[in-house]
């Protein structure tokens, strides 16, 4: 007989095979999502379960995706996903962030490399073609990666409709109080010629040039240094190119300064910063002469080095004890602390700088010098004057434009702003931010800072590509005509012709004849020419989207349940969402914020072709599959900075392989089984395996729930090869394949392997989206699953009780002392291998010796499943001191299912005489 032939071996067909193949599988299976638009099926199914939005924030379409947009958004889909499973309906909008800088400059190269200067209108149509473009692009790459969404109708920013409710959130703004336009120092790019946001800028290591400068005594109204000769003040900067637009002095007006004779001069500096200035400025022998605090000097005059003009002293609590001199040099057109000084002692705000750069006539003698050359020419100067007292090259953290690349500078520009402390919003944001669940917590510590100190929002950019600001001017007094009705008018025009209607007409083609400036009367009008900040437009997008105010089918519930981006978003789109959250609704538009690291390489440096560390997730989803890209997502601590290579790819798909093969396993011993005839009560082996993984869906559950999803696979990989690959899988071999078919243990073990699989099918979905539906499919088809795809099922979360019940559970209790005694048996035996030519612990037999209470426990194994879980032949037990020892076994082998046990007997079988168990016997019939 062949005994082979009368195994019951996993069905090899009936499973999802060894090998994945996952960059040929994975598209075939998306190609079946489609057509079965499982995205509008998961929303059908769940139309009458509670809502969960997680709000997409916009990437910019202005190239392919890379490894930080992809992980982004497979994060998302994570939360997406599993809470789909957990009973929700869970709503994906993706959205497209389409205006701005980045993709104005690319379409610019494009232009310059073609030495063609575009029209406005050339250039924003060729600024929304590109943008479309890559907003396909994106769209395939991100479905590719296995997310799922309304792809075929995301919000895209530079939609008519969308752009339409970009100027009527603005006009809600203009209703609230909250929008005004004004003088003051912004952020300043002069390579891109506009203003800049907080959130546009990064810091880099930057060379300035440090000076120590003195100042002269002009007029002293209080006396308080008659008598003294050649007094001044020395103020310190890194700038030289703003003396120009020097108009005061600020002094700390309760910090104490010393007048400090050094030769024939005196000094005037802080007190406490005297002795350092002594070894930086190399003076010998001084004398402090007088001490005073700082409120003495106010209004009190010097004069500037160059110009003959004075430089008025002004108090200041920004004043330090930390650097420089304790007077720093104040010119409001190029610092926010310089101008709100200038404003509350009067000073003039001169435009000593253009948007090129380039100092203008009120510069003086320096105009037309490119501001980075003005350091030199200005150091000279001052040198020629006997002004200078030192120059050096000085290293530090300077703001650059991060698009860029170059440096900034601050620059006073009339600018459109939101003003946060109209109605008290700061403090309202504030209040809001409290109410907001934070992962990590630190993040609402960093955005607490970042609302208290940020100044107001400067939303108006100077340049073509963007919703342009809908506001109209007296065309003869330049007064902003800050009308909603205006503004309404303007809304509708973009909504039925975009907004290039708004560049491309007149005023009077958009305001009827009759309309009148509510302040002044005058029917003539002019427009504004800046567009909308690009953060004002993602800043709106809750409104857009979850108020359903552009497309119906978008709007779910306001505010979100999650806003999920990378950390540098405190300062960027949480935070514009937020402020107008706050300002038109009085909430903010999230429950909770999540956000994540950036992506480096494996060494943590970030990724540059240069370096040739770059890791494109498309082509690495070729490579190995959208899959383990996934899993690399999951598997990484991705509130901090995340490595990731080629290296770092390869190991997460050795743990996948480990979960594929568990799978694969459990699936194969299904040959036969159906749910209908699950047995009424399962063996103690496999209804500790179905606690186990009770108590594993419990675990990971709340590890979805908490958005840990690196627990969540390093749970199921560890039950994976724990629990199953190292006992369960191993205990279940012999009579899977041994019993006859029918058997009741088979039939239980059976019952097990089915609930075992499904519940890792169903942990694993929202992670492994494309083998948890590979392998659903296979169990679909031949054991009739109520779900056709594995993301339409829900998690099987056990109750209470259940977990209760488990945690008391008798069989637990045993299945820990075997699993500890077992442990210590192949600790033994790897010492005693060897050991008469003995290599496997089927050639013998265990004795063990144990105390009273481990026996109790382990006798009520059948001796026949304590030799198959230790995998000896036979097992003996004894109570005393602890021992494990082993003789040869004196049994011989099954022909069969090789085991060597008492019941194995000589028999014939065929005319052969031949050594089978009892159980073998059986199932053969012999």
């Amino acid at each position: 007989m062949d005994f082979k032939a009368t195994l019951h071996l996993p069905d090899a067909d009936a499973t999802i095979p060894m090998k994945a193949n996952l960059p040929s599988l994975e598209p075939q299976i998306q190609i079946i999502w489609d057509s079965e638009k499982i995205y509008h099926r998961l929303q059908e199914a769940r139309k009458t379960a509670p809502v969960y939005v997680l709000h997409d924030g916009p990437p910019y379409t202005n190239s392919p995706i890379h490894i930080g947009t992809a992980m982004n958004k497979i994060l998302k889909d994570f939360v997406v996903k599993s809470r789909c499973m957990m009973g929700y309906r869970t709503p994906y909008v993706p959205g497209f962030d389409n205006h701005g800088l980045p993709i104005e400059q690319a379409v610019m190269k494009k232009f310059a490399d073609k030495k063609v200067t575009p029209t406005i209108p050339e250039l924003r149509q060729a600024c929304r073609d590109h943008a479309a473009e890559y907003l396909k692009v994106q769209s395939d790459q991100f479905r590719r990666l296995g997310v799922f969404g309304l792809w075929e109708k995301p919000y895209t920013t530079m939609d008519f409709r969308f752009e339409a409710e970009i100027v009527r959130t603005f006009k809600r703004l203009v209703l609230g109080g909250y929008v005004y336009k004004g003088l003051r120092p912004t952020l300043w790019s002069p390579t891109s010629r506009t203003a800049l946001a907080d959130t546009e800028i990064v810091y880099n290591d930057h060379v300035s040039k440090a000076i120590y400068v003195r100042f002269p005594l002009l007029e002293d109204p209080n006396k308080l240094f008659e008598g003294i000769d050649n007094v001044y003040t020395i103020i310190w900067t890194t700038t030289p190119w703003t003396i120009p637009a020097n108009l005061a002095c600020a002094f700390h007006p309760e910090l104490k300064y010393a007048l400090i004779k050094v030769g024939l001069d005196h000094y005037l500096v802080l007190e406490d910063l005297a002795p350092k200035l002594e070894a930086e400025l190399g003076w010998e022998e001084p004398k402090v002469v007088k001490v005073l605090e700082g409120i003495n000097f106010e209004n009190m005059k010097f004069k500037h080095p160059i110009f003959d003009r004075p430089s008025i002293a002004v108090m200041a609590d920004y004043v330090t004890t930390e650097d420089g001199t304790g007077v720093v040099h104040t010119a409001p057109s190029h610092g926010r602390d310089d101008f709100f000084t200038g404003q509350a002692y009067g000073l003039p705000v001169p435009n000593t700088v253009d948007e090129k750069g380039v100092l203008t006539h009120e510069a003086g003698e320096f105009e037309g010098v490119y501001y980075k050359n003005c350091d030199t020419v200005v150091v000279d100067r001052l040198a020629q004057v006997g002004a200078l007292l030192k120059a050096y090259d000085y290293s530090h953290s300077y703001p650059y434009a991060e698009r860029d690349g170059q440096p900034i500078i601050f620059r006073a520009t009339e600018q459109w702003f939101v003003n946060l402390e109209h109605d008290n919003l700061r403090h309202r944001m504030l209040t809001s931010i409290d109410a907001v669940r934070w992962y990590p917590p630190q993040g609402q510590t960093r955005i607490e800072s970042m609302i208290k100190h940020r100044p107001d929002w400067c939303i108006s950019r100077q340049r073509p590509w963007g919703v342009g600001i809908p506001i109209f001017y007296g065309a003869k007094s330049r007064i902003p005509v800050m009308d909603p009705v205006a503004i309404e008018l303007v809304a509708e025009l973009v909504e039925r012709e975009g907004s290039d209607a708004w560049f491309t007409k007149e005023a009077s083609e958009i305001l009827p004849p009759e309309y009148t400036h509510p302040e002044t009367g005058e029917t003539e009008f002019t427009k504004e020419t800046d567009v909308l900040d690009v953060w004002f437009d993602s800043g709106s997008t809750s409104l857009c989207v979850l108020e359903g105010n552009v497309y119906k089918e978008w709007q779910e519930q306001w505010p979100a349940d999650l806003y999920l981006e990378g950390s540098d978003q405190h300062r960027g789109w949480f935070n514009s969402s937020l402020i107008i959250g706050q300002a038109t609704r009085d909430h903010a538009p999230y429950k909770a914020v999540l956000t994540h690291g950036f992506v480096t390489d494996a060494k943590g440096l970030k990724m540059s072709k240069r370096l040739g560390n770059v890791v494109d997730p498309v082509a690495a989803s070729d490579q190995y599959g959208a899959d383990i890209v996934r899993y690399w997502v999951a598997g990484t601590d991705y509130v901090n900075d995340v490595p990731c290579s080629d290296d770092l790819l390869k190991q997460f798909g050795e743990s996948y392989r480990n979960v594929r093969n568990a799978l694969r396993f459990l699936i194969g011993n299904l040959k036969g089984y159906s749910p209908s005839s699950a047995p009424a009560q399962l063996f103690e082996l496999d209804e500790w395996i179905v606690e186990q993984t009770d108590l594993l869906i419990d675990d990971c559950v709340a590890s979805y729930e908490e958005f840990d999803f690196g627990a969540v696979m390093s749970a199921v990989h560890n039950f994976c090869r724990q629990q199953l690959s190292s006992f369960y899988s191993d205990a279940i071999k012999d009579h899977m394949y041994c019993d006859k078919e029918d058997s009741p243990r088979r039939r239980s073990t059976q019952e097990a392997c089915f609930r075992v699989a499904k519940a890792i099918i169903q942990l694993v979905a929202p992670v492994l989206v494309h083998t948890a539906e590979e392998s659903w499919k296979k169990m679909h088809d031949t054991m009739g699953l109520p779900c056709n795809s594995v993301h339409e099922s829900a998690f099987a979360r056990p109750d209470s009780s259940r977990l209760q019940d488990i945690e008391a559970s008798a069989i637990q209790v045993r299945f820990s002392v075997l699993q500890a005694v077992r442990q210590s048996v192949n600790g033994a035996f790897e010492t005693f291998k060897g050991t008469d030519g003995i290599k496997n612990a089927q050639e013998v037999v265990a004795y063990i010796t144990t105390d009273d209470e481990t026996k109790e426990a382990l006798d009520q194994f059948p001796r026949a499943d304590l030799a198959n879980y230790f995998k000896t032949s036979w097992v003996e037990l004894y109570t005393g001191d602890s021992e494990v020892r082993f003789e040869r076994t004196p049994y011989h082998e099954c022909v069969r299912s090789r085991v060597r046990r008492p019941d194995v007997e000589e028999v014939e079988v065929d005319g052969e005489k031949v050594y089978l168990s009892r159980r073998d016997r059986e199932a053969v019939g012999a």
